[in-house]
Order: structure tokens, then C-alpha cells, then sequence
């Protein structure tokens, strides 16, 4: 199958395939590869790539962009909800966070900057109570260890040993 698809050059050293938001096809490629090899390789993907075409359409038919009021809503209930959840497990995890910010990050739910800062996406707060608990708990774990080690998974584990299983609702 001839498929469209957009060449982006790096000092990388393989090659690599990625689907967009927009489901756009990018082939990620070493400067040296051919346009030949290029188009081999993309069709010796094809299973791949027909793979996440349809992982990305169940993702995205279960969890369709928001209305505005909807968002508005998520929005203010995450400003309401994370604050709390925050504070209760960072006092069981004896971490402080700087700031906590919400987002409208895409890509992902929440993040720690190196000064300790925790931002989270207010798209989170579309998924189950127990989701939203191992995201916090996730993040406030990076004021610990900026990393992802197994100490970084005990101190998660310390205070929710199913860590796991509501991670795994995150991918639902």
C-alpha cells in the first residue's frame, strides 16, 4: 500500500515511525537513509502502523474533544479536586510541593518540574477517582526522584500498592 507520510532528518540513528494527533504518518530518519530505504521500511510497518490507526480512533472515540461548557467544567473541577488530593497525599508521602498549576496538556496528565512545581492536565479529571489519585501521587513521587527507578516506584508503591491497576485505567 502507497501511504503518505512526512521525512523528518536528525542526527538520530534509526529510524523510527510515529502517528500525529491529526494521524499523520512521520518517519523519523537518520540524514544518511535513502528515500528507497525510507519507503521499505514504511511498508514493512504496515501491521504496525494499521495497529495504531486503530488504537488512536478507540482512544479517540473514547474520549471525544469537550464541548466548551465541558471543558469549562472539567476545568473547574480539577482547580476544585487536585488541590485536596494533593495535599492529602503529599503529607503521606512527607513531600511539598512549589505551585500546582492546571493545564490543557494533550500528551499528557501531569508533570514536575526540576523546582518542584506539579502542573496537571484538567483532561484528568475525565477519567475514574482512582486514575486521578495515581497521577497525583505519580507526580508528587518526582519531588523525591526525578527519575522513573525503582525508588521512584517505591516511594508510589509505599502509599498505593495497586499503583499498577489504576494506571492501567489511564489507558482505557
Amino acid at each position: 500500500m502507497d501511504r503518505s507520510y512526512e521525512v523528518r532528518r536528525s542526527s538520530r540513528r534509526t529510524l523510527a515511525l510515529e502517528l500525529d494527533r491529526e494521524g499523520k504518518l512521520i518517519v523519523r530518519a537518520t540524514r544518511f537513509v535513502t528515500d528507497g530505504q525510507i519507503r521499505r521500511f514504511v511498508a514493512r510497518q504496515e501491521d504496525w502502523i494499521r495497529r495504531a490507526e486503530e488504537r488512536q480512533a478507540r482512544r479517540q472515540a473514547a474520549h471525544p474533544e469537550p464541548t466548551e461548557e465541558e471543558r469549562k467544567e472539567l476545568i473547574r473541577r480539577a482547580k476544585a479536586v487536585l488541590p485536596g488530593k494533593v495535599e492529602h497525599y503529599a503529607a503521606l508521602l512527607g513531600v511539598r510541593p512549589t505551585r500546582i498549576t492546571v493545564t490543557g496538556a494533550r500528551t499528557r496528565f501531569g508533570s514536575c518540574s526540576a523546582k518542584n512545581a506539579l502542573s496537571f492536565s484538567w483532561r484528568l479529571m475525565e477519567y475514574p477517582e482512582e486514575a486521578i489519585d495515581y497521577v497525583v501521587v505519580h507526580e508528587l513521587a518526582h519531588i523525591r526522584h526525578h527519575d522513573h527507578s525503582p525508588a521512584f516506584y517505591a516511594v508510589i508503591e509505599s502509599v498505593m500498592p495497586d499503583h499498577r491497576q489504576r494506571r492501567a485505567l489511564l489507558r482505557k
